[in-house]
Protein backbone atom coordinates (compact mmCIF):
# COMPACT_ATOMS: atom_id res chain seq x y z
CA UNK A 1 0.00 0.00 0.00
CA UNK A 2 1.17 3.53 -0.78
CA UNK A 3 1.61 4.71 2.81
CA UNK A 4 3.14 8.06 1.84
CA UNK A 5 0.32 8.72 -0.62
CA UNK A 6 -2.30 7.80 1.98
CA UNK A 7 -0.77 10.21 4.52
CA UNK A 8 -0.67 12.97 1.89
CA UNK A 9 -4.35 12.31 1.17
CA UNK A 10 -5.28 13.05 4.79
CA UNK A 11 -2.80 15.91 5.13
CA UNK A 12 -0.33 14.22 7.47
CA UNK A 13 2.84 13.45 5.47
CA UNK A 14 4.95 14.32 8.52
CA UNK A 15 3.71 11.21 10.35
CA UNK A 16 5.38 8.79 7.92
CA UNK A 17 8.28 8.12 10.30
CA UNK A 18 6.72 9.44 13.51
CA UNK A 19 6.70 7.26 16.65
CA UNK A 20 3.50 5.52 17.66
CA UNK A 21 1.67 7.39 20.42
CA UNK A 22 -1.84 8.10 21.65
CA UNK A 23 -1.57 11.67 20.39
CA UNK A 24 -0.41 10.63 16.92
CA UNK A 25 -3.20 8.04 16.74
CA UNK A 26 -5.67 10.78 17.59
CA UNK A 27 -4.18 13.03 14.90
CA UNK A 28 -4.52 10.25 12.32
CA UNK A 29 -8.12 9.52 13.34
CA UNK A 30 -9.25 13.15 13.31
CA UNK A 31 -7.57 13.93 9.98
CA UNK A 32 -9.06 10.82 8.37
CA UNK A 33 -12.59 11.40 9.65
CA UNK A 34 -12.54 15.06 8.53
CA UNK A 35 -10.96 14.39 5.13
CA UNK A 36 -12.34 11.06 3.90
CA UNK A 37 -16.15 10.98 3.63
CA UNK A 38 -18.45 8.15 4.60
CA UNK A 39 -20.10 7.28 1.28
CA UNK A 40 -21.37 4.40 -0.83
CA UNK A 41 -21.90 6.17 -4.16
CA UNK A 42 -20.08 3.35 -5.98
CA UNK A 43 -23.32 1.38 -5.61
CA UNK A 44 -25.25 4.10 -7.43
CA UNK A 45 -22.52 4.34 -10.06
CA UNK A 46 -22.73 0.60 -10.71
CA UNK A 47 -19.14 -0.03 -9.60
CA UNK A 48 -18.76 -3.18 -7.47
CA UNK A 49 -16.27 -3.02 -4.61
CA UNK A 50 -14.70 -5.58 -2.29
CA UNK A 51 -13.65 -5.51 1.35
CA UNK A 52 -9.96 -5.80 0.43
CA UNK A 53 -8.22 -3.08 2.53
CA UNK A 54 -5.59 -2.33 -0.11
CA UNK A 55 -8.24 -1.82 -2.79
CA UNK A 56 -10.12 0.46 -0.39
CA UNK A 57 -6.94 2.40 0.40
CA UNK A 58 -6.17 2.90 -3.28
CA UNK A 59 -9.66 4.30 -3.84
CA UNK A 60 -9.28 6.62 -0.84
CA UNK A 61 -5.92 7.85 -2.13
CA UNK A 62 -7.64 8.67 -5.44
CA UNK A 63 -9.99 11.00 -3.57
CA UNK A 64 -12.95 8.82 -2.68
CA UNK A 65 -14.38 7.49 0.58
CA UNK A 66 -16.32 4.39 1.56
CA UNK A 67 -18.34 2.85 4.33
CA UNK A 68 -17.16 0.90 7.38
CA UNK A 69 -15.56 -2.09 5.65
CA UNK A 70 -13.62 0.26 3.38
CA UNK A 71 -12.76 3.03 5.84
CA UNK A 72 -11.83 0.91 8.84
CA UNK A 73 -10.23 -1.75 6.65
CA UNK A 74 -7.97 0.75 4.91
CA UNK A 75 -7.18 2.63 8.14
CA UNK A 76 -6.20 -0.62 9.87
CA UNK A 77 -3.63 -1.28 7.14
CA UNK A 78 -2.33 2.27 7.36
CA UNK A 79 -2.02 2.12 11.14
CA UNK A 80 -0.30 -1.29 11.05
CA UNK A 81 2.19 -0.02 8.48
CA UNK A 82 2.99 2.88 10.82
CA UNK A 83 3.69 0.48 13.69
CA UNK A 84 0.40 0.48 15.62
CA UNK A 85 -0.95 -2.69 17.25
CA UNK A 86 -4.35 -2.89 15.54
CA UNK A 87 -7.03 -5.57 15.93
CA UNK A 88 -10.14 -6.00 13.76
CA UNK A 89 -13.41 -7.12 15.37
CA UNK A 90 -16.85 -8.22 14.18
CA UNK A 91 -19.46 -5.68 15.18
CA UNK A 92 -23.11 -4.91 14.68
CA UNK A 93 -24.85 -1.55 14.38
CA UNK A 94 -28.30 -1.36 15.98
CA UNK A 95 -30.75 0.85 14.12
CA UNK A 96 -33.28 2.91 16.05
CA UNK A 97 -36.05 0.51 17.02
CA UNK A 98 -33.96 -2.54 16.10
CA UNK A 99 -32.40 -5.24 18.24
CA UNK A 100 -28.76 -5.25 19.38
CA UNK A 101 -26.66 -7.58 17.26
CA UNK A 102 -23.18 -8.69 16.29
CA UNK A 103 -24.05 -9.81 12.76
CA UNK A 104 -20.94 -8.49 10.93
CA UNK A 105 -22.71 -5.44 9.51
CA UNK A 106 -19.85 -3.42 10.99
CA UNK A 107 -16.06 -3.68 11.22
CA UNK A 108 -14.54 -2.31 14.44
CA UNK A 109 -10.91 -1.55 15.30
CA UNK A 110 -9.07 -1.47 18.59
CA UNK A 111 -5.50 -0.29 19.16
CA UNK A 112 -3.45 -1.27 22.19
CA UNK A 113 -0.14 -0.32 23.76
CA UNK A 114 -0.67 3.46 23.81
CA UNK A 115 -1.00 4.62 27.42
CA UNK A 116 -1.82 8.25 28.12
CA UNK A 117 -2.79 10.36 31.12
CA UNK A 118 -6.47 9.89 30.21
CA UNK A 119 -6.08 6.18 29.43
CA UNK A 120 -3.32 4.48 31.44
CA UNK A 121 -4.37 1.06 30.11
CA UNK A 122 -3.49 2.18 26.60
CA UNK A 123 -6.27 0.42 24.69
CA UNK A 124 -8.46 2.48 22.33
CA UNK A 125 -11.65 2.14 20.32
CA UNK A 126 -10.91 3.40 16.81
CA UNK A 127 -13.79 3.75 14.35
CA UNK A 128 -13.82 5.76 11.13
CA UNK A 129 -16.86 3.92 9.78
CA UNK A 130 -19.84 5.01 11.87
CA UNK A 131 -20.75 8.07 9.79
CA UNK A 132 -21.95 10.55 12.40
CA UNK A 133 -20.30 9.03 15.48
CA UNK A 134 -16.69 9.12 16.68
CA UNK A 135 -14.54 12.10 15.80
CA UNK A 136 -11.50 10.78 17.67
CA UNK A 137 -10.55 7.50 19.40
CA UNK A 138 -12.20 6.60 22.71
CA UNK A 139 -10.36 5.02 25.63
CA UNK A 140 -11.57 1.43 25.83
CA UNK A 141 -12.80 2.15 29.34
CA UNK A 142 -16.41 2.20 30.45
CA UNK A 143 -17.71 5.74 30.77
CA UNK A 144 -19.50 8.68 29.18
CA UNK A 145 -17.68 10.71 26.55
CA UNK A 146 -18.51 14.02 24.88
CA UNK A 147 -17.29 14.81 21.37
CA UNK A 148 -18.73 17.98 19.89
CA UNK A 149 -22.54 17.89 20.10
CA UNK A 150 -22.67 14.11 20.68
CA UNK A 151 -22.46 12.19 23.93
CA UNK A 152 -21.49 8.53 23.86
CA UNK A 153 -21.63 5.80 26.48
CA UNK A 154 -19.10 2.96 26.31
CA UNK A 155 -19.93 -0.08 28.43
CA UNK A 156 -19.62 -3.88 28.47
CA UNK A 157 -21.80 -5.52 25.83
CA UNK A 158 -24.85 -7.46 27.00
CA UNK A 159 -24.89 -9.67 23.90
CA UNK A 160 -21.18 -10.25 23.18
CA UNK A 161 -19.51 -11.77 26.26
CA UNK A 162 -16.29 -9.88 26.95
CA UNK A 163 -17.12 -7.38 24.24
CA UNK A 164 -18.18 -3.76 24.27
CA UNK A 165 -21.21 -1.61 23.55
CA UNK A 166 -21.20 1.97 22.26
CA UNK A 167 -24.45 3.83 22.86
CA UNK A 168 -24.82 6.67 20.36
CA UNK A 169 -26.21 10.08 21.22
CA UNK A 170 -30.05 10.16 20.95
CA UNK A 171 -29.70 12.58 18.03
CA UNK A 172 -27.47 10.15 16.12
CA UNK A 173 -28.38 8.09 13.07
CA UNK A 174 -28.35 4.77 14.94
CA UNK A 175 -28.99 3.56 18.48
CA UNK A 176 -25.76 1.77 19.27
CA UNK A 177 -23.07 -0.69 18.27
CA UNK A 178 -21.79 -3.90 19.88
CA UNK A 179 -18.61 -5.77 19.02
CA UNK A 180 -17.02 -9.09 19.84
CA UNK A 181 -13.65 -9.13 21.63
CA UNK A 182 -12.12 -11.80 19.38
CA UNK A 183 -9.80 -10.79 16.53
CA UNK A 184 -11.07 -11.38 13.01
CA UNK A 185 -9.96 -10.93 9.42
CA UNK A 186 -11.70 -9.29 6.48
CA UNK A 187 -13.19 -12.57 5.24
CA UNK A 188 -15.75 -12.29 8.06
CA UNK A 189 -17.41 -9.39 6.21
CA UNK A 190 -17.60 -10.69 2.62
CA UNK A 191 -21.17 -12.01 2.78
CA UNK A 192 -22.52 -8.95 4.58
CA UNK A 193 -20.75 -6.66 2.12
CA UNK A 194 -22.47 -8.47 -0.73
CA UNK A 195 -25.83 -7.98 0.99
CA UNK A 196 -25.26 -4.33 1.86
CA UNK A 197 -24.19 -3.41 -1.67
CA UNK A 198 -26.80 -5.38 -3.66
CA UNK A 199 -29.92 -6.12 -1.61
CA UNK A 200 -32.97 -3.92 -2.25
CA UNK A 201 -33.48 -3.87 1.53
CA UNK A 202 -30.06 -2.32 2.16
CA UNK A 203 -30.04 1.32 3.22
CA UNK A 204 -27.06 1.95 0.92
CA UNK A 205 -29.05 0.63 -2.05
CA UNK A 206 -32.26 2.44 -1.13
CA UNK A 207 -30.83 5.90 -0.36
CA UNK A 208 -27.60 7.51 -1.61
CA UNK A 209 -25.91 8.87 1.51
CA UNK A 210 -22.76 10.85 2.22
CA UNK A 211 -21.58 12.02 5.67
CA UNK A 212 -18.58 13.92 6.93
CA UNK A 213 -17.86 14.46 10.61
CA UNK A 214 -15.94 17.39 12.08
CA UNK A 215 -15.25 18.63 15.60
CA UNK A 216 -18.55 20.54 15.82
CA UNK A 217 -21.04 18.17 14.19
CA UNK A 218 -21.72 16.30 10.98
CA UNK A 219 -22.89 17.15 7.46
CA UNK A 220 -25.31 14.64 5.96
CA UNK A 221 -26.54 14.20 2.39
CA UNK A 222 -29.40 11.73 1.97
CA UNK A 223 -30.83 11.78 -1.51
CA UNK A 224 -31.03 15.49 -2.31
CA UNK A 225 -31.48 16.68 1.28
CA UNK A 226 -28.34 18.30 2.69
CA UNK A 227 -28.47 18.61 6.48
CA UNK A 228 -26.23 19.80 9.27
CA UNK A 229 -26.37 18.32 12.78
CA UNK A 230 -24.53 20.30 15.44
CA UNK A 231 -23.30 23.86 15.00
CA UNK A 232 -25.21 25.61 12.24
CA UNK A 233 -27.95 22.98 12.14
CA UNK A 234 -30.38 23.16 9.24
CA UNK A 235 -31.26 21.53 5.93
CA UNK A 236 -31.83 22.35 2.27
CA UNK A 237 -32.93 20.48 -0.84
CA UNK A 238 -30.39 20.47 -3.68
CA UNK A 239 -32.61 21.10 -6.70
CA UNK A 240 -30.03 21.04 -9.48
CA UNK A 241 -27.17 18.83 -10.57
CA UNK A 242 -24.87 21.81 -10.21
CA UNK A 243 -25.81 22.27 -6.54
CA UNK A 244 -25.60 18.52 -5.90
CA UNK A 245 -22.05 18.19 -7.23
CA UNK A 246 -20.96 21.47 -5.66
CA UNK A 247 -22.09 20.19 -2.26
CA UNK A 248 -20.23 16.92 -2.75
CA UNK A 249 -17.03 18.81 -3.60
CA UNK A 250 -17.26 21.68 -1.11
CA UNK A 251 -19.01 20.16 1.91
CA UNK A 252 -17.88 16.55 1.68
CA UNK A 253 -14.51 16.99 -0.08
CA UNK A 254 -15.73 14.57 -2.73
CA UNK A 255 -15.11 16.14 -6.17
CA UNK A 256 -15.63 12.77 -7.95
CA UNK A 257 -12.65 13.37 -10.21
CA UNK A 258 -12.75 9.67 -11.08
CA UNK A 259 -16.31 9.93 -12.46
CA UNK A 260 -16.90 10.90 -16.10
CA UNK A 261 -19.37 13.57 -17.20
CA UNK A 262 -21.65 10.87 -18.61
CA UNK A 263 -21.53 8.92 -15.33
CA UNK A 264 -22.30 12.08 -13.39
CA UNK A 265 -25.32 12.77 -15.57
CA UNK A 266 -26.64 9.24 -15.02
CA UNK A 267 -25.96 9.45 -11.29
CA UNK A 268 -27.80 12.76 -10.98
CA UNK A 269 -30.84 11.38 -12.80
CA UNK A 270 -30.93 8.26 -10.60
CA UNK A 271 -30.63 10.26 -7.37
CA UNK A 272 -33.16 12.86 -8.56
CA UNK A 273 -35.70 10.20 -9.58
CA UNK A 274 -35.27 8.35 -6.29
CA UNK A 275 -35.77 11.57 -4.35
CA UNK A 276 -38.90 12.46 -6.31
CA UNK A 277 -40.31 8.97 -5.72
CA UNK A 278 -39.66 9.38 -2.01
CA UNK A 279 -41.39 12.78 -1.97
CA UNK A 280 -44.35 11.23 -3.76
CA UNK A 281 -44.62 8.56 -1.10
CA UNK A 282 -43.54 5.64 -3.30
CA UNK A 283 -42.50 2.87 -0.84
CA UNK A 284 -39.94 1.58 -3.36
Amino acid sequence: MNIAGYLRRIGLPHLLHAPTSAENLRELHVAHIETVPYEALEIWLGRPTTVDPVESAERIIRGRGGYCFHLNGAFSELAKALGYDVTRHVGGVQAHGGEPNVDANHLVLTVRGLPSAANPGGEWLVDLGLGDALHEPLPLVAGTYQQGPFQYVLRPSEIAPGGWRLDHDPSGSFQGMDFDPAPTDMSAFIDMHQHLTTSPTSGFVRVPSVLRRDAYGVDVLRGLRLSRVGSGSGSVILDTARDFYAALADVFRLPLDDVSADEKDKLWRKVHDAHEAWRAGDPA
